[in-house]
């Protein structure tokens, strides 16, 4: 079996538990840096090891697109193409598919879209988005699905829910030919309760190593996204890991471990590095601000990542003003290692059985519009 899990222990619904690939194991709940186009932004390997980071996300979209997914096999695959030894989970590039491309066309055999890169035309089907994972390496991957905007009328939910579980099947009985890879379903059916629950039901038969909810963090209140959340685990079921697509701020995180979910993916802590906010037990601070110019302590005293141990505010402050990329791989540095030393911490309380202090410790302590 590619992959294999088990729950260590649960306190309430949130539960800490084991994902193992034959490339090593992954301690959940647990959050995964994403690599869109084979490379954590700013970031070597070696130094997202040292952080503890187990595993990547990588983008199969990007990654089709340029450098192209044969030249990837040919190198060895993703894993030796990018000097990543560990994990790596791609998507299947639906959500950039309905996304980016500024022209496509969907239809029941796939969906044909444009390039955002240079215009070209590309054809994806189930079927092909496979082929192109399968040519990647990658220990975990996902199916083709059609992902709407929010917000979406219920009749455009549905019929792109529909589908979605159409192609999920098109995409297991592809993927039955190899048996190096774990292919995850993706529940879609937008903010609609009992469109998510048609389609977790439909996705459970199918019988996937894990499940992932796809179509949330897209511009839905957030209530709206723990309200599917709450609607759509009863039907998971416990012995398979759940994936929550594209969250990735601590407050989203600790609500959606809280409803009983497993593995978390996000570009926002890369992102909002490159844009001077980095993240603290109290919300984000902004190092642009002109508070910091005399600021010689680190972004968070209590904090023992590489930035905070060497590094003043003020002195992110000036190379962030100055344009110098060490301040970019500094404040991606340390939101990386907030995040995962988060999602470490999450899973003690839980083994602990102190899941509930600590989640009110955080909403104490956090303040969102900081």
């Amino acid at each position: 079996m590619p992959l294999s899990w088990k729950v260590i222990c649960s306190d309430s619904r949130a539960r800490a538990g084991e994902v193992k690939t034959s490339r090593g194991v992954i301690e959940t709940p647990a959050f995964m840096p994403v690599g869109t186009q084979g490379t954590v932004k700013t970031m070597s390997p070696e130094e997202l090891q040292d952080i503890g980071v187990k595993i990547i996300l990588s983008n199969t979209y990007h990654l089709y697109l340029r450098p192209g997914a044969e030249l990837i096999a040919e190198a060895g695959g993703l894993h030796k193409f990018m000097h990543w030894d560990l994990p790596i989970l791609t998507d299947s590039g639906g959500f950039q598919v309905f996304s980016l491309s500024p022209l496509r066309k969907v239809e029941e055999k796939g969906v044909t879209f444009r390039s955002h890169i240079d215009g070209s035309t590309h054809f994806f089907s189930p079927e092909k988005a496979i082929e192109v994972q399968e040519l990647l390496g990658s220990d975990i991957i996902m199916p083709l699905d059609q992902v709407v905007p929010y917000p979406c009328s219920y009749e455009e939910a549905r019929e792109a829910m529909q589908r979605s579980i159409r192609w999920a099947a098109r995409c297991k009985d592809r993927h039955q030919k190899s048996k190096q890879q774990a292919l995850f379903g993706i529940i879609q059916g937008g903010i609609f309760p009992d469109l998510r629950e048609k389609s977790t039901r439909e996705l459970v038969k199918m019988n996937f190593p894990g499940y992932a909810i796809g179509g949330l963090s897209v511009g839905e209140p957030k209530e709206s996204m723990y309200n599917i959340i709450e609607s759509i685990v009863p039907f998971l079921p416990d012995d398979k890991p759940r994936y929550l697509m594209g969250v990735g701020s601590p407050d989203a995180l600790i609500e959606g471990v809280k409803r009983g979910l497993d593995l978390f993916d996000c570009v926002l802590p890369t992102r909002i590095a490159r844009n001077s906010r980095v993240m603290v037990p109290q919300g984000y601070l902004n190092l642009r601000n002109a508070d910091y110019a005399r600021d010689f302590r680190p972004i968070d005293e209590d904090c023992s990542c590489y930035t905070c141990r060497h590094y003043s505010r003020a002195y992110l402050r000036h190379l962030l003003k100055a344009n110098e990329i060490l301040g970019l791989r500094l404040t991606t540095h340390h939101n990386i290692h907030f995040l995962i030393n988060f999602m470490a911490e999450m899973r003690c309380s839980i083994k602990e059985n102190k899941f509930e202090q600590f989640y009110e410790q955080f909403w104490h302590t956090f303040k969102v519009a900081t």
